[in-house]
């Protein structure tokens, strides 16, 4: 594999006639480099009037590799060719130098630049590309590659140290100051051009009057005053110094990933491409494998055009639902300047907003949270003065409890993981998880292992008041910002959450009329329950001591829920309308699948007792079977005990109910089997939480016929 090197633009506040004369004095050899043992000149071309120069050098390298290696291939010096092309008229440098030793193994080409500066011409640029090729290598092109690496890494980085070098050198012999390049015909006299080295001046940036005397009017100097160009670069390239106040500290190969992966995205991507900080998060979440990350950036620039994500703020209004129970907000900023979030999510009434909004809703203000995130990163870099690309997040998770588990809301908020680990990576700086109950192993379990490894890094989780202790929040927060209700005095203006009203719940039917894209569309179903035309659904179980979790909410009237167990299959349900079996009306279908001729007890068993569900309620259980078979699940119409005189054949029940709508019901339901062994751990955690929203239901018992563990969580809204 080709291995690649694109510096970035390194920036000499120095004409570029005294940046030569520094780098002139680097031979034949040069005492801070100690592997550039000599060098000779192999051929040498100066033009008439001395506007170009031309050199070409035969340099002698001392490798620092194993001598083991060394003597292996059979040499103890590496000789490279350097051709450099100094053009003064044009004001360029231009070097091309190549490995001679091992050629035929082994290619190295690199190429530099010196130029004038675009915007200022008494500063000059500096710029490097480089490749390296081993064909082979006596079995050791590993660690040929590393070596090779290693010792180019360590050049680049004493590259500018060297020039400054010289440049003191010259300072402390009294030259500052180097004549530009003139044709001979107006060339200025030696006696003008001995004083003029020998003249100081205050800065490269303002002429000297000497200058404006020995050079002709077709090549002034640069007006006095102009002003300092501001930090930043050309449109198409980047410079060291910006590099180092807007992205921070970077090595010279990731400074290069980040070059070369930015010049792709700009021949390439038409559009518009990511800044340069959303560049570097995806090197690092990749560790700067640019292969890597250039797929995964890809995919995430179709994403976001295909979700005009980049207009989301300004386009985007979060409903009023989200704005009241939403319990999360910007707050300040952490002791590192990163800008804090703080998510109260154990106040948080996360099923509520899934069942009020949808998924989408959700995933589109999480987003709009993120873009927001990058906004704010941007301004603190500007007001701290230093790099800040990530945020802080507080999660409170005091209130915490079995509902906060509701299966599908996990499995929303997985998928709002996956979203933005893929597309917003690196941004977290830091998740200090306060208060975290006993229940929160369980969520952690569900979650972690969908969030990457160098993310997990960054959580620090705090049981109880462990957070106002030693090594506790105020180590990352100042005081006077930590919140109110985690005992600081600053008010904190984020939403306190609480329980999302029935009353604004939606069914599937209602989300799907919006066309929009909800999770409910593929999770919950839609069911009508009549008197005596129960709704039931068959879950096949193939390995005993599997778990059946259900949730579901009765949206109309009261129901009886039961569970049944069979061993032979029930016959499918007729569709005709008319039948007993398959019912389908506007509300939501009906299906009953017991057989009129089945004898409970003998054809099938109870495994749970009968719980009476009222409307409004939200009930979430589960159940570990015991045996192989055919579970029924069962929503049955609860008759109140002044109607149970009354008996009427199913037939004429279910005729009764399409013309009577207080004998119909309606359910929304979710279901699931998982393998026993993922559920055991979490089932004893739950079983040892406490919660003032949630609580196990008394009314299910655990049958000893079927062995089974079952729990069932239940409230009301007021």
């Amino acid at each position: 594999m080709v291995q690649k090197y694109q510096s970035p633009v390194r920036v000499y506040k120095h004409p570029f006639e005294l940046i030569m004369a520094a780098y002139e004095r680097r031979f034949p050899t040069c005492p801070l480099i100690p592997m550039f043992v000599d060098s000779d000149t192999v051929s040498e071309f100066k033009s008439e009037d001395g506007a170009i120069h031309v050199i070409e050098r035969r340099c002698k390298l001392d490798i620092d590799a194993p001598r083991l290696l060394k003597k292996i291939a059979g040499v103890d010096y590496v000789y490279f060719v350097q051709k450099n092309s100094l053009n003064y008229r044009e004001r360029t440098l231009h070097i091309e130098a190549h490995n001679e030793t091992f050629s035929n193994r082994v290619i190295i080409n690199e190429h530099c630049c010196y130029t004038v500066h675009p915007e200022n011409e008494d500063w000059t640029c500096f710029e490097q590309s480089a490749s390296l090729d081993i064909k082979s290598f006596f079995g050791f092109e590993s660690t040929v590659e590393k070596i090779a690496m290693k010792q180019y890494t360590s050049n680049i980085k004493k590259g500018k140290e060297i020039i400054e070098y010289y440049l003191r050198q010259l300072e402390e012999e009294g030259v500052t100051f180097v004549p530009r390049w003139t044709p001979p015909s107006i060339a200025p006299s030696s006696e003008t051009s001995a004083s003029c080295k020998k003249q100081a001046v205050a800065s490269a940036v303002v002429p000297d009057a000497a200058l404006k005397e020995g050079l002709s009017s077709e090549t002034p100097g640069h007006p006095s005053g102009v002003p300092e160009p501001a930090a930043g670069t050309p449109d198409d390239k980047l410079d060291a110094d910006y590099i180092k106040r807007y992205l921070g500290d970077l090595t010279p190969l990731q400074e290069s990933c980040l070059i070369r992966l930015r010049q792709w995205l700009q021949e390439t991507h038409k559009g518009k491409i990511p800044k340069d900080e959303h560049i570097l998060r995806f090197l690092r979440a990749r560790d700067f494998n640019i292969d890597k990350a250039r797929e995964v950036m890809c995919q995430s620039l179709t994403w976001r055009k295909q979700h005009q994500v980049d207009y989301i703020l300004d386009t985007w209004n979060p409903p009023q639902v989200l704005q009241d129970y939403y319990a999360g907000g910007w707050h300040h900023h952490d002791k590192d300047g990163r800008p804090l979030y703080v998510l109260r999510l154990g106040q948080m009434d996360t099923k509520g907003l899934v069942r009020a909004l949808g998924e989408e809703a959700l995933l589109r203000y999480v987003l709009s949270i993120n873009e927001e995130g990058l906004r704010r990163c941007e301004e603190n870099t500007k007001v701290f003065g230093r790099p800040i690309s990530s945020w802080t997040c507080l999660v409170d998770l005091e209130g915490l409890n079995m509902r906060h588990l509701w299966r599908p809301g996990v499995k929303a908020l997985l998928r709002i993981i996956e979203v933005v680990e893929a597309n917003y990576p690196e941004t977290l700086g830091r998740l200090l998880i306060l208060r975290a109950p006993r229940v929160f192993p369980v969520l952690w379990t569900l979650v972690s292992p969908f969030i990457d490894d160098n993310t997990r890094r960054k959580f620090l989780i705090y049981a109880g008041n462990d957070y106002q202790g030693p090594g506790g929040l105020l180590d990352y927060i100042d005081r006077e910002v930590i919140p109110d209700f985690l005992g600081g005095e600053c008010m904190c203006e984020v939403p306190e959450g609480g329980l999302v009203p029935k009353s604004l719940y939606r069914t599937a039917e209602e989300l799907e009329n919006e066309d929009l894209k909800l999770w409910t569309e593929t999770i919950y179903q839609s069911a009508s329950v009549f008197k005596g035309a129960p709704h039931e659904i068959l879950i096949q179980i193939v390995d005993a001591s599997s778990v059946i979790t259900w949730d579901f909410d009765v949206c109309k009237g009261d129901i009886v829920f039961n569970i049944y167990h069979s061993k032979r299959s029930p016959q499918p349900p007729k569709k005709d309308s008319l039948g007993a079996h398959s019912i389908t009306s506007p509300g939501g279908n009906n299906v009953q699948l017991i057989d009129r001729a089945w004898q409970l007890g003998r054809d099938y068993s109870m495994v749970e007792s009968p719980l009476i569900c009222k409307e409004g309620e939200s009930v979430q259980g589960s159940h570990v079977t015991r045996w192989p078979g055919f579970y029924i699940l069962q929503w049955k119409f609860h008759s109140m005990p002044a109607c149970a005189a009354t008996s009427l054949p199913r037939v004429d029940d279910v005729l009764a109910s399409l013309q009577v709508s207080s004998h119909k019901c309606k359910v929304m339901y979710y279901t699931e089997v998982i393998g026993s062994e993922d559920f055991r751990g979490s089932m004893s955690s739950l079983e040892s939480s406490h919660s003032g929203f949630s609580q196990l239901s008394a009314a299910t018992t655990s049958s000893s016929q079927s062995h089974s563990s079952s729990m069932i969580s239940r409230w009301r809204f007021c």
